[in-house]
Order: structure tokens, then C-alpha cells, then sequence
């Protein structure tokens, strides 16, 4: 095993993974622009290095920079998290070349499954069923991208309505679903921009939209000794504009013959690749137990905690194992699902102004703890949240013996949550958590986009303005007594109000 290692990455995924490295007993070397120099994965880290000011393009995505760090500190392997450099196969080559390990995959197999036409190439050569696209339709040639011309064409003899998404990259970005004809020509413009300016690659592809379809991913671990195994499945469907909000493990839908299907179909697909280290076959699982390939996300996954919780098995130790050449230390036999785990996504958006990003200071924060509840975070209070990279702040994580404790758990964990000073989706968190559809497992990936989707409700029965007012009128009547209290204490002076004071307020307690 190596010794130490550099984290390409920032935020809560930055600290996770210096934890494992901790818990392995390796140092462990942060990066961070100037956005990022009071962050927390810079004051876990044994080390921590500047690479540059705070747009991405000029720090968490310069290669160079990263790896001079590399050098400096003496590192001997890289981990890359995931999102920025985790997929991109010229930086995994060039930790390789500069002599360091990389902890992911070979280059070539993120290049197999980073365009995502030559994916379900790869794929539907293995014998992988994947959702009929512009690739399989007659005439239609192109491998790596479309024309407009082409696109309208393959999207008539598909039948609509088509999805519209980007060969490169993945995420939700550059993708559109397009119901009527006449909305295609600005759908591809709008992809193809976005895909550009995501991935510096604007070109695309259709897909035939499976209507109703659940969104489910099967985490695989593969090592270099030729042993592949899978963990299992994540239930992903509860979506917005195709980013994912909430993911469970186990999903609802799948029993467990299916499971044992969808899981040898996702390990046939990552040896198709000679893929190595951690990774997740997505697939959509139609009402009718039909399920395509959609995508392979080479690295670690956000969600990787609720399969962690469901097998416990630490998905980012195996990674630091089998990058350091190890066997692993399991057989397809060993692998038992228990309980089950669900993740909310707590981010900095404001889900009641169609989840605009926030910024600012978190003024205040108390986190959940108790039984089976864990926190993936990169947060503390006084920390300022930037507007420069992705909202997600935390990840809540829950397990139970069963669903329904699960998410009994959970709705105690969000209502323990407080985070001051900004909008968060915790509010969102709590209502889908109260809701009936998800409760009895009746949603797909429309849960939250669709016609009849869920939408976030104001607190029903009561009326805000009045809320508003009391709310005032309180806090004005509180303001005035703890003048007169920090004015008779201090002979005129003024004083801070207690920290442990603004933290008992969000819990209705009254600390004197």
C-alpha cells in the first residue's frame, strides 16, 4: 500500500475520503482555490496545497497544477472523488505517466464509457439490452455525435417522445426531453450548449424515452486479478431535471431474482471494458420488469453510502486496496444485503423558489446524530458557501431493519437538522418524507418532474403572513429583553448574544 495521497477534490466528498485514507493509516494531501482555503477537507488533511483562484477551469481542473502538487508533497497516488477530473480520462493517463497510482480505472475503460454512443456500442456487442436509440436506427451511421439533420431523422423513426443527451459527460447536463417535433430544433441547441460548456464536447445522441421507468444503478468493485463482483442495486428515480435528490438501497422494485439478473448483466458490462476499481451501471427499469442499459459512471458515486450502509462494505477502502493491486476480499457469495438505507442530498438551493443556488455564511449549524443515522458533510459554522461550485453541502445517510423505520429515521434526522444563514432542501427532504407516494414506493422518475409530479406545499392549514407577524413581533420583544438584560450586565455595553443561545432558538427552546 501506498503511503499517501493527494484528494483531487473538494467538499464532503474530499473529507470521505480522507477519512478512509485515515482509517488505512495514510496521509493525506488536500488542493483548494482561494474559494476553498478555510474549507473542511482543507483542516482534516494532513497537508493542504493552493492550485489557484476559485473558478473550477483554473483549480479542480487544472491537470498541471494538480499534479506539481503531487510532486511537492511527495504523494504517491491520487484519488479523484468524483465530478471535476474523476471521468477524464486524459488526467487519469496523465497521473499514470507522471509515475503516480491512480484510484480508478484505466484510462482506456473510462474512455470506453465516456462517450456514451460508443458505450452502448460496447455494450450492445456484450450482449447488454440498452434503451433503442439514434444508433439503431437505420441509416443513422454516426458514432460519435449527430447532425441536427440526423438527429431530426432518427428521432422521426424512433417515435417521439425522444430524449436528447450529450455524448460526453453525464449528470443530467445536456440533456433534454422533447415531446413534440417542433421542440427538437431548440432542444439540440440547448444541449448541445450545455454540453459544451460541461464538458467541452457538443456532441449528441437520442434515446427513446421509456415512459414510467425507475431509475436503478448496480455499484460494482472489479480488481486486476480478473474478480468482479457487484453490491448490489440503488434506487435513484427520485430526480429533479435529471440531477438526483434522494436514492435508497435496496430499491422497492426489485426482488431478488431480478437483483441477481441486473447484477450479472452489470458485471458482464464492466468486464466488456476490462474495467478495474469502483464503478456503477445505470440502468431504467420500465413497470414490466424490462431493464436497459443507460450509462457507466467510471469513479465513485455520490450515493455509494446507502450501499455501503445496506453491505458494510467501505466502497472507498476497496478502492485504496485494489488501486494498490490487492485482491478482493470477497466473493459474489459473501455479498448480503441487510436492512435498508436511504441518502438526501442537502444542498444550497432554495427549494421553495424553484431551487434557486444560495450563498452566504452558515450562521449556525446543529447536526443529527443517534442510532443509525451518519453524515457526510463539508460544512461548519461560520463557513461561507460559495456560488462557484456545485450547491451539494452534505448528505444525510439512514439505515433501519426495514423501510418504514428507515424513514421514520429519517424524518427525525431532518427535523434535528439546522443550517443557518442560507436556503437549504431539507424542507423538501421532510415533505417527500411525509409523503404517501413515496412512502408506499408508488413513484418513477416523474415523481417530481411529471405532470402529476410532488410539489413542495407551504405549511398547510396556517396562514404565513400572520406567521410572519408573530414571528416579528416575538423577535422584537425578545431583542428588547436581552437588551435590558445585556445592558443592566455590562453597564451600557454591548455584548455578543450567546452562540449556544442561537442554537437552541431553531428547536424552539427558550435559553435564558
Amino acid at each position: 500500500m501506498f503511503n499517501k495521497v493527494l484528494i483531487a477534490n473538494r467538499g464532503e466528498i474530499a473529507v470521505r475520503v480522507i477519512r478512509a485514507c485515515q482509517e488505512r493509516g495514510l496521509r493525506t494531501v488536500a488542493v483548494y482555490s482561494d474559494a476553498d482555503r478555510a474549507a473542511l477537507h482543507v483542516r482534516f488533511a494532513d497537508e493542504a496545497y493552493r492550485i489557484g483562484p476559485p473558478p473550477a477551469r483554473e483549480s479542480y481542473l487544472n491537470i498541471q497544477a494538480i499534479l506539481q502538487v503531487a510532486w511537492r508533497s511527495g504523494a504517491e497516488a491520487i484519488h479523484p472523488g468524483y465530478g471535476f477530473l474523476s471521468e477524464n480520462e486524459d488526467f487519469a493517463q496523465a497521473v499514470l505517466d507522471a509515475g503516480f497510482t491512480w484510484v480508478g480505472p484505466p484510462p482506456a475503460a473510462i474512455r470506453a464509457m465516456g462517450d456514451k454512443v460508443m458505450a452502448r456500442r460496447t455494450m450492445m456487442a456484450a450482449g447488454v439490452p440498452v434503451v433503442p436509440g439514434s444508433d439503431s436506427v437505420e441509416g443513422c451511421t454516426a458514432c460519435t455525435g449527430l447532425s441536427d439533420a440526423e438527429a431530426i431523422a432518427a428521432a422521426e423513426r424512433l417515435g417521439y417522445p425522444v430524449v436528447v443527451k450529450a455524448s460526453a459527460g453525464g449528470g443530467g447536463k445536456g440533456m433534454r426531453t422533447v415531446h413534440d417535433p417542433a421542440e427538437l430544433p431548440r432542444a439540440l441547441a440547448a444541449a448541445r450548449r450545455e454540453a459544451k460548456a460541461a464538458f467541452g464536447d457538443d456532441n449528441i445522441y437520442l434515446e427513446k424515452l421509456i415512459t414510467r421507468a425507475r431509475h436503478v444503478e448496480i455499484q460494482v468493485l472489479a480488481d486486476e486479478h480478473g474478480n468482479c463482483i457487484h453490491l448490489g442495486e440503488r434506487e435513484c428515480s427520485i430526480q429533479r431535471r435529471h440531477q438526483k435528490l434522494i436514492e435508497e438501497a435496496p430499491s422497492v422494485a426489485v426482488t431478488p431474482e431480478l437483483r441477481a439478473k441486473m447484477g450479472a448483466i452489470a458485471v458482464r458490462a464492466a468486464q466488456a471494458v476490462g474495467y478495474t476499481n469502483a464503478g456503477t451501471v445505470e440502468f431504467l427499469l420500465d413497470p414490466a420488469g424490462n431493464f436497459y442499459f443507460l450509462e457507466m459512471n467510471t469513479r465513485l458515486q455520490v450515493e455509494h453510502p446507502v450501499t455501503e450502509m445496506v453491505t458494510g462494505i467501505d466502497i472507498v477502502k476497496e478502492q485504496l486496496a485494489i488501486a494498490a493491486g490487492r485482491k478482493l476480499r470477497w466473493s459474489q457469495e459473501d455479498v448480503r444485503i441487510k436492512g435498508h438505507a436511504i441518502e438526501c442530498r442537502i444542498s444550497a438551493e432554495n427549494p421553495y423558489n424553484n431551487f434557486l443556488p444560495d450563498a452566504g455564511k452558515i450562521t449556525n449549524l446543529l447536526e443529527p446524530t443517534g442510532p443509525g443515522v451518519r453524515l457526510e458533510s463539508g460544512i461548519y459554522a461560520g463557513w461561507e458557501v460559495s456560488l462557484f461550485y456545485d450547491p451539494l453541502l452534505a448528505k444525510l445517510i439512514v439505515w433501519g431493519d426495514t423501510r418504514p423505520e428507515a424513514i421514520l429515521r429519517m424524518r427525525r434526522a431532518l427535523a434535528e437538522y439546522r443550517i443557518g444563514g442560507i436556503h437549504t432542501t431539507i424542507p423538501f427532504h421532510q415533505q417527500v418524507m411525509d409523503s404517501t407516494r413515496f412512502q408506499g414506493g408508488q413513484f418513477d422518475t416523474s415523481f417530481v418532474d411529471g405532470p402529476d409530479g410532488f410539489r413542495l406545499s407551504s405549511t398547510p392549514g396556517r396562514d404565513l403572513s400572520q406567521i410572519a407577524a408573530i414571528a416579528a413581533a416575538l423577535l422584537e420583544h425578545e431583542k428588547a429583553q436581552q437588551a435590558v438584560i445585556l445592558g443592566a450586565a455590562s453597564g451600557g455595553r454591548s455584548a455578543a448574544i450567546s452562540p449556544w443561545k442561537l442554537a437552541g432558538r431553531p428547536g424552539g427552546i427558550n435559553l435564558r
